[in-house]
């Protein structure tokens, strides 16, 4: 679909995805890289989730352009995303069951994450039909 006939709220989303990428990149990172001792700050950091995040935030800004310029390829790479956030939400809860140290925010962020991407994927897929 030509970009300037898609509808606002495609693009609303574009940008939202973008700067949600913009931010995971961002804080996810930080930790990885340890600027500003982000990484004593995170506190009880999942190592796998937080570099599973700095990859995915790549993802989210891909997807971000590809719905903003109507792409085809936008809504299965979003539920890719979901799905991958999904299986590592999985290993996360395995990984807590096993007595493994986390932060409780960990499990909302991950949740808000594979949410926001599963609405898109099916908000995507809904409107191609």
């Amino acid at each position: 679909m030509p970009q300037d006939t898609l509808p606002r709220w495609q693009k609303v989303i574009g940008v939202v995805a973008v700067l949600f990428g913009l931010l995971t990149l961002f804080k996810s990172g930080g930790i990885l890289f340890d600027m500003g001792g982000a990484k004593v700050a995170a506190g009880a950091y999942v190592p796998f989730v937080v570099q599973f995040n700095f990859v995915a935030g790549f993802f989210y800004i891909l997807a971000g352009v590809g719905i903003w310029l109507g792409r085809r390829w936008a809504c299965p790479l979003s539920g890719l995303i979901a799905a991958s956030t999904l299986l590592v939400a999985a290993a996360f809860a395995f990984h807590v069951s096993q007595g493994g140290g986390f932060e409780v925010k960990t499990a909302g962020a991950l949740a808000v994450r594979a949410g926001f991407w599963a609405v898109v994927a099916i908000v995507l897929r809904r409107t191609r039909r």
